[in-house]
């Protein structure tokens, strides 16, 4: 089985044949004919429930990775989704269709450490803000600039500078000998690429907290999500009328359109709803 390969619905195959062997081997009992269709889809479905996965029916790389065996420990768990649709007032369809598509599967990479981005042209904001009373602010907007000059793949006025994966806790770590703090909070953290700038304003206690949190597991990340609807009402608005361009856009930037995140969201939401996920989790 191809970790990279989601089976679900509809698919067919010598894949097909390893779930449900795979499935089979983990109490189910299944006809091992190669054909994913509803009993297979069923079986999927109790084994998810019973190992604590997100209970979508879907043979993705998590549940694939479960049935060989994996460490399961940071996997974002069914109980998280549920209880974050009641808490918001959400279907659990809609909650399902934005971790679906908003996460793009996991938050950690293979290495164990979080999903991150360190966005250079914010390392020299915050190194720019006037943070204390006394602060000179031309003298900081001279000084992050001084530090462009020397590392530019860490400090500009222009985003980019990506180096992908892993090597962005490298991006990371080089910034912190700049600015620790500064470093922490221009990077996106886990599944759901948080700002770290953002997170008292999410009530954490301190930026350190957060990204301590967003290594633990990708329920903490999943909760860092909850926090930042919460604090956007157009967001949440947006997702209670099932408005996909409004949310994409307002979450995801102008470039949503050319990515198709609310054709992609609506598509999920409607399947999760379709399989009998999408009735209301909270008034």
């Amino acid at each position: 089985m191809n970790k990279h390969t989601t089976l679900e619905h509809g698919s067919k195959g010598q894949a097909v044949i390893a779930l449900q062997k795979a499935l089979n081997a983990n109490g189910a009992d299944l006809l091992v004919d190669g054909d994913f269709g509803d009993e297979t889809e069923k079986a999927v479905r109790t084994y998810q429930l019973k190992k604590g996965l997100v209970v979508d029916g879907r043979a993705g790389e998590k549940t694939l990775a479960a049935l060989a065996g994996a460490d399961c420990s940071k996997l974002l768990s069914n109980a998280t989704l549920v209880a974050a649709a009641a808490r918001l007032g959400l279907e659990l369809a809609t909650v399902y269709a934005v971790n679906e598509i908003e996460s793009q599967g996991a938050g950690f990479l293979a290495n164990g450490k979080p999903k991150a981005l360190f966005e250079r042209h914010v390392m020299h904001a915050r190194l720019s803000l006037v943070r204390n009373k006394g602060d000179d602010a031309a003298a900081l907007i001279a000084h992050a600039d001084q530090l462009a000059l020397t590392y530019p793949n860490l400090v500009s006025r222009k985003p980019g500078g990506y180096a992908g994966g892993t090597a962005e806790h490298q991006r990371i770590a080089q910034a912190r000998m700049l600015d620790a703090l500064c470093a922490d909070e221009s990077a996106s953290w886990g599944a759901f690429q948080i700002m770290g700038y953002h997170a008292t304003r999410l009530g954490y206690a301190s930026v350190a907290e957060f990204v301590r949190l967003m290594h633990q597991d990708e329920n903490q990340q999943f909760e860092a999500f909850v926090r930042f609807i919460e604090k956007d009402p157009a967001l949440l608005k947006a997702l209670k009328a099932k408005k996909w361009a409004a949310f994409a856009e307002g979450y995801n930037g102008p470039a949503y359109a050319r990515n198709l995140y609310d054709v992609k969201l609506e598509r999920a939401y409607q399947r999760h709803a379709d399989c009998g996920c999408g009735q209301k989790a909270a008034a």
